[in-house]
């Protein structure tokens, strides 16, 4: 874990990350280049919606928003100019810019990479059972103690902060694969009527506003399904399921509100064998 933290912590000053940003002189190590190249290619298929280069948004809003005062449509028009992932590229081992002022955040996709790495360490140990988790994303295998298959709770998208038993929407089980979830139930902020995700949109540099509380991906492994989920809620249920259905190995469940606010559920077709 050491070694992701200074890869991809901007926490970090001293981390690989934190140099490209103050555009310092850095060879990009082997978990940058891994990261880097996943969320480049989940970047292209979701059209942007997941972007690493949405750190000048991210640092403008604050965490929690509380710089949202100060957020202006000039502001975030200038902001802009500074995001798009097409900005970016890898040549050899050091990123190229197009612009200084371009800065990444891994935030979104370096989770699912911690949990990956554990993962392949404990297998790499000849733990055949395991079930590892970081921060609500997953990965399992095998079988739990009472040597019956992982069963993973999808909380119901409710503003409590733990969730009870009685809090889960679905169970879902889990061997061989890895599970993301993203929601705008618990981290948001409310402005008049409207109520504002943590997700920030970035095409438009306006936190996230729509019906889709949840969403939760499956995948082979779980830095994928961890930046798909950010990029599905941006995006919203529909179209996520389009890109579900011409993407192998991605499946995807969605939770939302419907006109009378009362909470509804879809998923992908090959979702719902591991609904138990």
């Amino acid at each position: 874990m050491m070694k992701l933290g200074n890869s991809l912590s901007t926490f970090n000053p001293d981390s690989t990350i934190s140099k490209i940003n103050q555009n310092l002189p850095v060879s990009v190590d082997p978990l940058f280049k891994k990261c880097f190249k996943k969320g480049m290619k989940v970047s292209r298929i979701t059209n942007g919606a997941f972007d690493m280069t949405i750190a000048p948004l991210v640092n403008a809003w604050g965490f929690g928003f509380k710089n949202k005062e100060t957020i202006t449509q000039p502001l975030i028009e200038r902001l802009l100019e500074k995001v798009g992932f097409q900005k970016v590229k890898l040549r050899w081992n050091h990123l190229i810019k197009q612009d200084p002022s371009v800065m990444l955040d891994a935030s979104a996709i370096a989770k699912g990479l911690a949990v990956d790495l554990v993962a392949k360490l404990l297998s790499s140990k000849g733990c055949r059972n395991y079930m590892v988790e970081i921060g609500g994303e997953i990965a399992a295998r095998g079988v739990n103690r009472q040597n019956k298959i992982w069963r993973v709770g999808i909380s119901k998208p409710i503003d409590e902060q733990m969730p009870s038993n009685s809090d889960f929407q679905d169970i879902v089980t889990l061997s061989g694969k890895a599970l993301a979830t993203s929601g705008n139930y618990r981290n948001f902020y409310i402005e008049g009527d409207k109520k504002y995700s943590h997700t920030i949109d970035p095409k438009s540099g306006y936190p996230v506003q729509h019906s889709l509380l949840s969403a939760t991906v499956l995948a082979n492994d779980c830095m994928t399904a961890d930046a798909y989920a950010t990029a599905f809620l941006v995006l919203g249920a529909e179209k996520s399921m389009k890109i579900i259905e011409k993407t192998r190995g991605l499946e995807g469940y969605f939770i939302f509100s419907d006109n009378e606010g009362d909470y509804k559920v879809t998923y992908s077709e090959g979702f719902e064998k591991y609904i138990s």
